[in-house]
């Protein structure tokens, strides 16, 4: 399966589990590969055969910057939810990193990753 691949996403939110997390909020950074047949669009050049990245970009913003939770896999929950619901997609993969998490020690991030296809 073609992909459409969107990575180092940035947005700025109020989740986690941590009072402080969710009032002083922190910076996310969102993966996002979408599955799809991509030859239709590759051989005709038509944007109406593919999915607008513009459009994918502002779904996660509104999740990511939406409301709070406590649980990074609730946010991605609700992306990969919000693109197969929206976009025409056979499957997606969200990858949700946190660089300030919570957690002694030195670290690049910590993160989830989910895969949910259409049923």
């Amino acid at each position: 399966m073609d992909k459409i691949i969107l990575q180092g996403m940035e947005f700025y939110g109020y989740h986690g589990v941590m009072p402080e997390e969710r009032t002083l909020g922190q910076r996310f950074i969102v993966d996002l590969e979408l599955e799809l047949d991509l030859r239709p669009a590759g051989e005709s050049d038509d944007l109406e055969l593919t999915i607008n990245y513009a459009r994918v970009f502002e779904l996660v913003e509104s999740v990511v910057k939406g409301a709070p939770r406590r649980l990074i896999e609730s946010v991605a929950e609700a992306i990969a939810s919000a693109v197969l619901e929206q976009f025409p997609v056979a499957a997606s993969t969200v990858r949700v990193k946190k660089p300030q998490a919570p957690a002694p020690g030195h670290f690049a991030w910590m993160a989830v990753e989910i895969r949910r296809t259409r049923r």
